[in-house]
């Protein structure tokens, strides 16, 4: 069965994408920790992330780093946060957080509540 980040990149479900390319697609997480929290996934169901090949590891870094260069002019953080984290999900993907301070990285802390048309705002707003 696929898991619900290929069901995303297919379509089945819907999301706020941020950006797409042959290989990876990035869309923002549903339960943000700051504005503009994406997730960044390769189209390759691959569960653990040092398990993708060198290519494919180095080649989704590229693409993550080109959306939190967006992501940093967009929120004008100081850093954009680049987190390897969560069992829950049995696809490997990185979380890309814009953040002033290492709290606005603490996963324990109560998520952002935005409307769809904040989401959609934010997707819009990386998409240029």
């Amino acid at each position: 069965m696929a898991t619900i980040f290929s069901r995303i990149i297919a379509g089945e479900i819907p999301c706020y994408k941020v950006a797409e390319n042959e290989q990876y697609f990035a869309f923002l997480d549903i339960n943000p920790l700051a504005v503009g929290h994406t997730l960044v996934v390769p189209k390759c169901e691959t569960d653990y992330l040092f398990d993708l090949d060198d290519n494919t590891l180095s080649g989704m870094t590229l693409f993550a780093k080109q959306i939190a260069g967006k992501l940093k002019e967009m929120t004008g953080c100081k850093k954009v946060a680049m987190v390897v984290l969560g069992l829950e999900v049995p696809h490997a993907h990185i979380h890309l957080i814009p953040m002033n301070s290492e709290n606005d990285v603490d996963f324990r802390k109560e998520k952002l509540k935005l409307t769809p048309e904040e989401f959609s705002k934010i997707a819009e707003q990386l998409n240029r």
